[in-house]
């Protein structure tokens, strides 16, 4: 194939949904029809059964949840597919942001007896900033589910979303048969098997056909029939160029646990979806150059290896201790070996230990394009959001930090597992699992973590015990708000501004200032007291590419 072939068959894309509306299992159902696995788990994973592939961390196995994003890949009808799997939780949603920046495309799994929930519509807000488009399945329709018309028009009327349905179901809860493929005026009837752990059989046909009028009631059959007719009649057609704008979404039904629909999902999502697109490039001064390169689009097509570090993740393999960076290829042709620069610092570097990933799972790589992800073994000094390219006047600037809404000390209770305990914490805090701060007057030894939500300090805790042997303590705190502080001369000397008892300031990892706030009075006392400095939700560097 030439390097537009290649690059063109590429989907990268995240499913995204709000807890338990059934993207995990909706992931593995990917991986069976992808035949990447032969025989599907559950989320509830029976003890006869495994884990899902996708959820590799032994806490995730406990609790039944993705805590950590997760790459997999494998080939579908001639597609390349790089899957990423997220957490839905809301207190890991700064690793699912970070993932969304690395996708083409998304998946949008809403449970069709609860319609959109909030977490769902935080992530979509996230996909809506970056002009990702958004396909949409209405998950678990062999419950009891919503009426689908008014869940189309939730889409429209919550998410600004014109809905457009490529499959209808067929029955409801237990009555749930398949569904009508509205493009080809077909009906896909499934039959259940054991645990979905298979692909279901279908049965293809048409409306009329006996067989349907056998499978479905009288009153099933005739609500399908007038449904159908109002979607004909009414409701948006199908048109790829708003999809791809992320004006439209198309919207399939289905079961996930039981393999209805899945198949046309899959293939319906990698026809309509889009193949890796250009990204921008920010404005830089390269060492030596006679002036700043100005910030500009670079094309997939564009001859010069680029790419951008979205996810640090270390211990995948206890084995090994190793730290894997996950990487997005931009532009360009990776190749085993290839020697680029490392944009922060301006070295050189090999990129020898290259991986495909499958969960935990690796293989070595020797060769990937534009839209492909691939993991990076042994670079300690890479971090989140750096850039590696051939061509010195690219960076990239994708990834994003987040307005923290909890707060802790952590601290080391046993002196004698100091080195083990700082070794964590320094790795995790390159993994971005938590953000740090450094206030004034914090007690000796401790370090302020900050986080979307509390469950992200319960796995900082788990992993310094389970990875590095190493015990920890957590510490209350007054806050609950933290802001970015503009320069100001006043800021020199912060006894002579006027503040509410609990009011702290602090650095950031880059020193930038920052103040931390027990509460919005005291937020609101500040800004009152002191209109000279003004205060930001994100960091500055954000905050003025904003502008």
């Amino acid at each position: 194939m030439t390097p537009a072939q290649e690059i063109a068959r590429r989907r990268t894309f995240a499913i995204i949904s709000h807890p338990d509306a059934g993207k995990t299992t909706l992931t593995e159902k990917f991986l069976l029809y992808g035949n990447a696995i032969h025989l599907a788990g559950t989320v509830t994973a029976r003890k006869s059964q495994r884990a899902t592939t996708s959820d590799w961390m032994e806490l995730e196995k406990q609790r039944g949840i993705s805590i950590s994003s997760t790459v997999l890949q494998f080939d579908y009808q001639g597609y390349a597919v790089n899957l990423l799997d997220t957490p839905g939780h809301k207190d890991f949603s700064e690793d699912t942001y970070r993932v969304l920046t690395a996708v083409d495309a998304a998946l949008m799994v809403i449970d069709a007896a609860k319609g959109i929930e909030p977490q769902t519509r935080k992530l979509f807000e996230v996909c809506k900033r970056r002009g990702v488009p958004v396909f949409t399945f209405m998950n678990k329709c062999d419950r009891p589910t919503l009426n689908p018309i008014d869940l189309l028009d939730e889409l429209e009327r919550v998410l600004g979303l014109t809905p457009c349905a490529v499959t209808w179901p067929l029955g409801n809860g237990p009555g749930f048969r398949g569904v009508y493929d509205r493009r080809t005026k077909e009906v896909h009837l499934f039959e259940r098997t054991p645990h979905g752990a298979y692909r279901a059989p279908v049965n293809v046909t048409g409306l009329t056909d006996p067989v349907v009028r056998d499978r479905l009631d009288d009153y099933t059959f005739d609500q399908v029939s007038e449904q159908i007719e109002i979607l004909d009649g009414a409701s948006a057609p199908f048109n790829l160029a708003d999809v791809q704008a992320g004006k439209q979404t198309p919207v399939f039904f289905g079961s996930a646990v039981n393999n209805f629909g899945i198949q046309i999902l899959l293939e319906g999502f990698l026809k309509n979806s889009i193949p890796p697109t250009t990204r921008s490039s920010v404005s830089i001064t390269v060492p030596g150059a006679p002036a700043p390169t100005l910030a500009r689009e670079i094309p997939v097509t564009y001859e010069k290896f680029s790419a951008f570090v979205f996810k640090i993740q270390a211990n995948m393999d206890p084995k090994h201790r190793d730290r894997i960076a996950f990487v997005r290829i931009c532009s360009g042709k990776f190749t085993r070996d290839m020697s680029v620069v490392h944009q922060r610092t301006g070295r050189t570097v090999r990129l020898s230990s290259s991986h495909r990933l499958f969960g935990q799972e690796r293989e070595t790589v020797d060769v990937a394009w534009p839209g492909d992800v691939i993991g990076l073994v042994g670079h300690d000094a890479f971090g989140i959001g750096d850039t590696l390219t051939e061509d010195r006047t690219i960076a990239y600037d994708e990834i994003p930090r987040f307005p923290s809404e909890v707060f802790t000390y952590i601290s080391n209770p046993n002196s004698g597992d100091s080195k083990k305990y700082r070794a964590g914490i320094e790795q995790l805090l390159q993994e971005g699992v938590v953000q740090s701060f450094q206030p004034r007057n914090a007690p000796p030894g401790a370090t302020l973590l900050a986080a979307v939500g509390v469950l992200q300090f319960e796995v900082v805790q788990f992993r310094l015990k389970s990875e590095y042997n190493a015990e920890s303590r957590l510490e209350a705190t007054p806050w609950t708000l933290l802001r970015w502080l503009e320069p100001h001369p006043a800021l020199k000397d912060t006894s002579t501004l006027i503040v509410a008892s609990g009011v702290s300031f602090g650095v950031d990892k880059f020193d930038q200032p920052i103040v931390l706030f027990p509460n919005d009075w005291t937020l609101r006392y500040f800004m009152d007291k002191n209109p000279e400095l003004k205060l930001h939700e994100l960091p500055i560097e954000q905050t003025r590419g904003a502008k």
